[in-house]
């Protein structure tokens, strides 16, 4: 029978791990690889989205006619004359005097309920903060009377120490058996 040659040691053993370092740089180059192409299709997207909006629906309309770009519904209109322009603003809506008064009646009555509002606020913060000080005055006197309560109580007496292990004496000296074989 013919001896196996030996195989090299770095066979036998697991590859080594590449250091922290290189793992690192590794993972933040994979990293930006991958923001890079990120910004790279936003980028892109921005340019021609529109574009490729209008491709991606054109070639399949059954199911993605739903993402082609909105058709404009207004055409710019042409250049004027300034003449012209000045005469097709509107005039200024003429001021209503009664609504004016309507207005100024309505706005009167809302200031009025604010200003009613305000002041049932302002009396019920006043009422909390006097039930929260009360419930202050009564945790202070509950804190006084358990403190006096633990002030009655006598003390416990200090723990027994615990009784020492009893020794056993040590066994009667006893002559070694004979040896098997030997008589007496």
């Amino acid at each position: 029978m013919r001896p196996r040659p030996l195989r090299p040691r770095d066979q036998l053993l697991p590859a080594p791990e590449p250091p922290f370092a290189l793992r690192a740089f590794r993972a933040l180059f994979r990293f930006l690889i991958a923001v890079g192409i990120g910004v790279g299709g936003t980028l892109a997207w921005q340019a021609h989205g529109d574009t490729a909006r209008q491709m991606i629906a054109t070639a399949y309309p059954e199911r993605l006619g739903w993402i082609a770009p909105p058709a404009p519904t207004t055409a710019p209109a042409p250049q004027r004359a300034p003449a012209a322009l000045a005469s097709a603003t509107p005039p200024a809506p003429s001021v209503d005097q009664e609504q004016l008064k309507a207005m100024a009646a309505d706005l009167a009555a809302v200031r009025q309920s604010v200003e009613q509002l305000a002041a049932q606020v302002g009396s019920t913060q006043q009422q909390v903060s006097d039930e929260i000080a009360k419930l202050h005055d009564e945790i202070a006197k509950l804190q006084a009377a358990e403190q006096d309560i633990l002030n009655k109580l006598p003390t416990p007496p200090p723990p027994r120490p615990a009784p020492a292990p009893a020794r056993r004496p040590p066994p009667a000296f006893a002559a070694p058996p004979p040896p098997p074989g030997q008589v007496r």
